[in-house]
């Protein structure tokens, strides 16, 4: 990655303060759980979002995307790939700035959605282990 890439991530933990996170879980072993708790203990606002409801991290889990009643800066996904061109048109009817697709997500179509509504996209990269990367806190657990 050369340093424009890197500046830009760098942009993006800098001006973000709610981070919604769709496909959150309850289950601590699971990524989906370990980087939105991070990220939360970094000093993120973080809204969980799940079709299960209920409560994470201490915050109201929103049943979709479209449910979040809050602005939100980044999208985090942890959902297949082939679910992410949808979740790119809600995170773009929301008003998100970033769409970003955990590590081992890719979807040319979700990109296209996203940036075409000028969101920046992400994909194929953990947002926990990039904000250890770029030596903006220790990482997660």
């Amino acid at each position: 990655m050369d340093a424009a890439e890197w500046e830009e991530l760098a942009r993006i933990f800098a001006t973000t303060s709610t981070i919604a996170v769709v496909g959150a879980s309850g289950d601590r072993d699971k990524p989906a759980h370990r980087i939105p708790h991070y990220l939360q203990r970094q000093g993120y606002r973080i809204v969980p979002v799940n079709p299960r409801g209920g409560e994470l991290l201490g915050e109201p889990v929103a049943r979709s995307l479209t449910e979040v009643d809050v602005p939100v800066d980044v999208v985090d996904v942890f959902r297949p790939s082939e679910e992410t061109p949808q979740i790119a048109k809600e995170a773009v009817e929301i008003g998100a700035k970033v769409l970003w697709l955990q590590l081992g997500i890719e979807s040319d179509e979700a990109r296209r959605i996203a940036e075409a509504a000028g969101l920046t996209v992400v994909m194929d990269r953990c947002m926990g282990e990039t904000h250890r990367a770029l030596g903006l806190g220790p990482g997660p657990d």
